[in-house]
Order: C-alpha cells, then structure tokens, then sequence
C-alpha cells in the first residue's frame, strides 16, 4: 500500500530538520547582545528574504503596502510565498527551516503557520532564530509603548529567559472574546407573546413553546427549538449557568476545560458544577429540545438548517454571531431576526460568560540569523512602523482614500463613547499587506472605526456584534479564569508528553460530556468512573507540567 504523500513529504521535513543547527552554521547575523547595536542614521537600502503566507487575490510582490515599505524604508523584498491554506502553509515553513537557505524573516498568520513558543525555544537554542530585544529597544519605540499600555502582550512574548524570539501579533477582537453566545429568532418570541429568557428554567420553557406552538406558522411540527455545531457547541452557553466553563487556544474537541483557579491549574470537568450542568443540557435533549445532530453536525450543516428553503425553522444556535447559522442578506430577512440572549442564570445563581483571549501566544514576525545586522535593523523599523496608527491603517486596509478616510463630523465610533479616528473603505484590488500587519490591533484601535449607526445594516454589522457583546461583559469570572496559555511556555521536552496529555484528557471530557447529555452513560452511576478515569489519563502530571511552566513567567 503506498505511503501517503502528505505524510511522505511531512516525514522529508522531520528529518532534513534533525540537521538545522548544522545547515545554518554559516549565517551571517551577529548574535553577539553584549554590546550595543550600531546607530543607523537614514534608511541604507537593503533586500529581505522574507517568507510569508499570500492570500488568492494578493501579489505580495507588486502590492501597494510593499511599495511603500520600499519608499519608506528603502527595503526590496525577495518573496518565498505560500497559502494561506493552513497544513500546506506550515509544512512549506517547515521545509524552508530545514533546508539550509533560510528566509531573513518569516512573516507569518497566527491561524495560518505561526510558530508556536515550544518551536520558538527549540530554534533558539540551534540558533536559528535572533532575539529581538535589543532591536526593539532601540529602533522600536511603537512596540515598546504597545508592551507598556498592554503588559500581557509583553508577557506573551516574552519567553521564561527574558528572550523575545518573535512577535505575536496582539488582537482585541471584542467579540471573539466572548465566543460563547446564543442567539435566538426574536420573531418567534414576538409571536408567541414571550420574553426573552433570563433563567435556564425559563430558557426551557421557550425552547418548549418553540417546539410545540407553531412559530413559524406552517402548521408542520418542524421546528428546531436550539442548535449549534461541532465547532460552535453548544456546551459552554448552557454550562455557564452552572459553572465557569473556558474555551482556550484549543479546538472544542479536545478541550480540557483547563483553568486557573486562584493561582493554580485546573480543571472544571470534574467539578460538581459541570455534573450539575450536564443533568441540565440532558433534560433538554431528552426532551428533544435540542437539535439530535447537535453534537455531530459541522458548520454547513448548521448553515443548511439556518438557511432552510421551506421557511425559517430554527428557533437558536449557540454561534459566535448569527451569520455562522443563517446566511446574511436574505430575501425574508431572517438572518435579521436573531439576537444574542445573555447569559443565564442557573439554579444556584450562578451566571458567568466564556471569556476567551483573541490573541494567539506564538510568534508571526521572526527575524532568522541569516539576515544582518542591517538587514536586523531595518526590518524591525519596518514592524515598528506598522506597529503606528498609520501603518497599520495602510497596512491592513491600504492607502488612504480607496482603503480607508478620516471619518466625517456625523460618523460614529464603533464605541460611540469616543471619537471616531478612520472609517473603512473598500480595499483597492492588491492594496495592502491585511492579516500579515494585524500587530498593534488594540481595544483602543479597533473601537475608533466609525461604523453605520443601524447594526441591523450592512454596513452596521460590527455594531450588530459590539452591542450583542456587551451582554457578555462582565460576566466571566474573576477567580477561575480561563487558563493563560500564553503566558505558559511550554519547553521542547516536556512538548511531546503534554499534547498526548491534553488530546488524551481534552478528547476524554469532550466525548464523555455528549454520552452523558445523550444517555449513553449515566450521571449517577457512570460519574465515579469518570473521575477515575480521569486521574488514570494523567490528570495530575498534566496540570503540574502547566502549573510549573506558568510559575516560570509569574
């Protein structure tokens, strides 16, 4: 049976990599932090090799962005591209590391091919990669006013030694941060003459009334009370009202529901809380309240649901926003009729939000030492450049004019207590850099873009999820926080063994929670085994290998 050529060629790049130290034992970087960097007066021309991600409709090599950065700082750049499809895009970063001719830069996306900060610890000590703490210190102003008005962006960054290998990109997405919402058809509510929910009792009485009295009007009992998908599950929204339930920089799949509880790693799993909150998701399902694909379906088939040509029959869906289960834009407009319900509140009053950082702990911008000291310099003029207001306004969106305008005297802020600073406009056809100058992305910046007052528009949809957030502030909890995993670095060593640990124990409590809601194991006779098993997956080793990779960084 032959070899798969995935695996073939991911094979080729595990054992060409075995020799990187080797093969970049000629670079031309000067590592030597003992000293000062030369002060460069003026912008002395130099060429990049810099190895980064293109989407379809870009040309990075003819991009409007990249000409200024050429005017700007008299930098060529020499593009080694790939996808932004993520498995191939990581397996040609890969194959450049290990092939002895290394880019002088990687300029990554963090869901594309970043580096995580186990692979940052293992290229630094080949010496593959440069530190960029004195760079930053002396040619990167922007960068060192965005580490002091955002500590966890240094933290983030910065690796257990002191060492800055790379820079992540910080990302206030405000409504990614709270990716555990409900969003529930208004219009049905109207109709039947109810409230929205505020507790998980009331909550059922809803999805009862949702199943059994017609809203949509067809006179068919088709209606589907409450969905959501394999991503988008439909766990943490319910579980809330019962316990504090994290999400982390893991896939729903293989979440732990890890935490730090007081200090300390944890988990939630194995909390009566979370027992308690399963009996509840249960009740529902037993009841058939919730939709029997729920926990199998992926995001086109939640789509299909919300987008159901005979007429609107779903009644909710825990998504991060409504267009993820009902396509904007129709002609009936019911992806108009779906609003995020807050959190509930459960039996023992207990009411919290998922809260969840938007940015990815790792590196995108990692200066290799094959580049300069020069080169070094110029490139972290060119980061600290977009790490300004303006450079990432072009950056991002393009020139001024086609790609973005100073807002006029009736535009309003996304957060329409401050004062508008940059409207968007259409980004002009191979105009900017976008994802790849995503750094500086602060709370302070993304709220300063004037948008359409009505969040019910097109052009008012980030209000849509501005206001829909705002529900969720507040809520999460400030004792058992969601675990920060960038702030955790994880050494090479210990990198092999911890991700068994956490698919191992993540997989266990994701599958065990859909057999407890779905009855193929009982919450009162099945949960002692549970626990047990538990502890025999390595439950303790894995929360002591994150206990003392976070006490390194605090």
């Amino acid at each position: 049976m032959p070899r798969s050529p995935l695996l073939t060629r991911a094979a080729v790049a595990g054992t060409l990599l075995a020799t990187l130290a080797a093969c970049t034992s000629g670079s031309s970087g000067d590592n030597d932090t003992s000293k000062p960097l030369p002060k460069i007066t003026g912008n002395p021309p130099v060429t990049l090799d810099v190895f980064a991600p293109q989407a379809a409709d870009q040309n990075l090599k003819t991009n409007a962005f990249t000409k200024l950065i050429k005017q700007k700082f008299n930098i060529t750049i020499n593009w080694q591209t790939t996808t932004q499809d993520g498995g191939p895009a990581k397996e040609k970063r890969q194959i450049s590391l290990a092939s002895g001719d290394l880019p002088d830069l990687y300029l990554l996306i963090p869901w594309v091919d970043q580096f995580s900060q186990t692979e940052l610890l293992k290229l630094s000590t080949q010496g593959v990669i440069q530190p960029l703490n004195q760079l930053i210190d002396q040619y990167g102003p922007n960068i060192k006013k965005a580490f002091a008005d955002v500590p966890a962006y240094k933290r983030m960054a910065t690796a257990p030694d002191g060492k800055i290998y790379g820079m992540p990109q910080w990302v206030d997405c405000f409504h990614c941060s709270y990716p555990a919402k409900l969003w529930m058809n208004s219009e049905w509510l109207k109709k039947l003459g109810l409230k929205q929910p505020t507790t998980t009792d009331e909550f059922r009485d809803v999805l009862r009334a949702f199943k059994t009295k017609d809203p949509n009007g067809n006179g068919k009992a088709d209606e589907v009370p409450l969905s959501g998908d394999t991503g988008d599950t439909i766990i943490p929204y319910l579980m809330n009202a019962f316990i504090d339930t994290p999400t982390g920089n893991v896939s729903p799949d293989t979440n732990p529901t890890l935490v730090l509880n007081d200090g300390k790693a944890d988990i939630q799993a194995n909390k009566a809380g979370w027992r308690e909150g399963l009996k509840y998701i249960k009740s529902l399902y037993d009841e058939d309240l919730i939709d029997s694909s729920v926990f199998t379906q992926n995001a086109e088939a939640l789509m299909k649901l919300g987008d159901h040509a005979g007429g609107v029959i779903l009644g909710s869906a825990t998504v991060m926003h409504p267009q993820i289960a009902v396509t904007g834009g129709q002609k009936d407009g019911r992806d108009l009729q779906y609003d995020a319900l807050p959190p509930l509140t459960g039996p023992e009053g207990k009411s919290s939000a998922t809260y969840a950082s938007s940015s990815v702990p790792g590196a995108t911008f990692v200066l290799t030492t094959k580049a300069s000291q020069t080169e070094q310099i110029q490139a972290i003029k060119m980061l600290n450049y977009i790490f300004s207001e303006e450079g990432e306004l072009n950056g991002m969106f393009g020139p001024e004019g086609p790609g973005w305008a100073t807002p006029g005297p009736k535009d309003i802020a996304l957060d329409d207590s401050v004062k508008a600073r940059y409207k968007r406009g259409t980004a002009p056809a191979n105009g900017n850099w976008g994802a790849l100058t995503q750094y500086n992305n602060t709370k302070q910046f993304r709220n300063t873009q004037a948008v359409a007052k009505d969040p019910k528009t097109v052009d008012g949809w980030e209000r849509r999820l501005f206001d829909a957030t705002k529900l969720y502030e507040g809520h999460e909890s400030k004792s058992s926080i969601p675990f920060p995993y960038g702030e955790a670095w994880i050494a090479p060593a210990q990198a092999g063994e911890l991700a068994t640990l956490q698919t191992n124990i993540g997989t266990f409590v994701q599958q065990s929670a859909v057999q407890f809601i779905t009855g193929k194991k009982s919450l009162d006779s099945d949960w002692d085994s549970y626990l047990k098993n538990l502890d025999q997956l390595g439950l303790k080793r894995f929360l002591e290998i994150y206990q003392e990779a976070y006490d390194k960084t605090h």
